[in-house]
């Protein structure tokens, strides 16, 4: 009879907290929990996982330019009305997390003010009792005014709020740490980098355990398996004992998915490839996948269709677990 070994981890993932109830000083409907896991994904037998890897639907605050049409097809109608477009995911889909993206500000978008977007935030924290991921537009100058703008707006709210990066994390954190929000930290698919971006927001005043990790993903065919090797480092470090690193994953599966010419690409392109709709959905899908193998607790996604499938492979995979 062979003896299987089991693996034992001296550290542990911290545990992160998204949204606040109104016990909890906010307003949300509930919270999420994410993190805390004493052993690497998926393996019960060897450790405590006690918070399922979680999905957030992303939406933006303006039509995005670049989404394909299996994409439009599922929100096209809300297109022109981001508050709608929430309500949406979550009366129809049952979203439990979103992921906002403040496109709008973007000088080269509409270069929305961040009055504006100050705005734009309360009035979606009023539409929907969820929790948020709030990220910028990705111009830095332009989301060291937004971003604490957004954060005030969500006083308390427990959002997580993105992205603090190495040339560009002080106002951000500042910011989180006034009124209560939590960061994402991203780092250029480089574990030294994560662990040195994660030591400096510590330094400004904001603990560990309200840190979450970008490593910056590639989606399947494109960057996936250095991605998932650096994911790997990180958490193999984390569990062996190493602090600075033992924060949870946070993946842009949609964005790197729906990148991919294998995704977007027509039928009238290549015929040979068979119907896009399916094809985009299995190749986020698939991205998800790896990625939960690697270690990824939060999933930003974009199709439904994709976003059901992973869901319920999450949950086949805990109740096999807890057999």
């Amino acid at each position: 009879m062979v003896e299987l070994m089991y693996e034992k981890w001296q550290g542990s993932i911290n545990t992160v907290q998204i949204g606040a109830t109104e016990k909890e000083g906010g307003s949300r409907c509930h919270s999420i929990q994410v993190g805390g896991a004493k052993t690497l994904p998926f393996l019960f037998s060897e450790g405590e996982l006690p918070h399922k890897p979680v999905i957030a639907f992303e939406i933006w605050d303006t039509v995005p330019r670049d989404w394909p049409e299996p994409l439009q097809g599922c929100f096209s109608g809300v297109w022109n009305e981001p508050l709608a477009w929430a309500e949406l995911c979550v009366e129809k889909f049952g979203a439990k997390l979103l992921c906002v993206r403040l496109q709008a500000a973007h000088p080269e978008f509409e270069n929305k003010s961040p009055e504006e977007e100050q705005a734009f935030i309360s009035k979606l924290l009023k539409r929907v009792g969820v929790p948020l991921i709030i990220i910028g537009c990705g111009d830095d100058a332009k989301d060291n005014e937004v971003l604490p703008a957004v954060s005030e707006a969500a006083k308390n709210e427990r959002c997580l709020l993105g992205s603090a990066v190495h040339d560009n994390y002080r106002t951000i954190v500042a910011s989180a740490i006034a009124y209560g929000q939590s960061i994402i930290a991203e780092s250029p698919i480089d574990v030294n980098i994560a662990k040195q971006l994660n030591m400096l927001i510590m330094d400004v005043g904001l603990p560990l355990e309200r840190i979450v990790i970008d490593p910056t993903i590639g989606a399947l065919g494109y960057g996936l398996e250095y991605a998932y090797s650096i994911m790997e480092r990180a958490r193999l470090a984390a569990l062996a004992g190493d602090r600075t690193l033992a924060c949870p994953f946070l993946c842009f599966v949609g964005q790197e998915s729906w990148r991919a010419k294998e995704a977007k690409a027509t039928e009238e392109e290549f015929p040979d490839w068979g119907n896009s709709i399916k094809r985009g959905i299995l190749w986020e899908a698939g991205t998800a996948v790896a990625l939960l193998q690697a270690g990824a607790d939060i999933l930003v996604m974009r199709h439904p269709e994709a976003i059901k499938a992973i869901s319920e492979h999450i949950e086949r995979f805990y109740q096999k677990g807890a057999k």
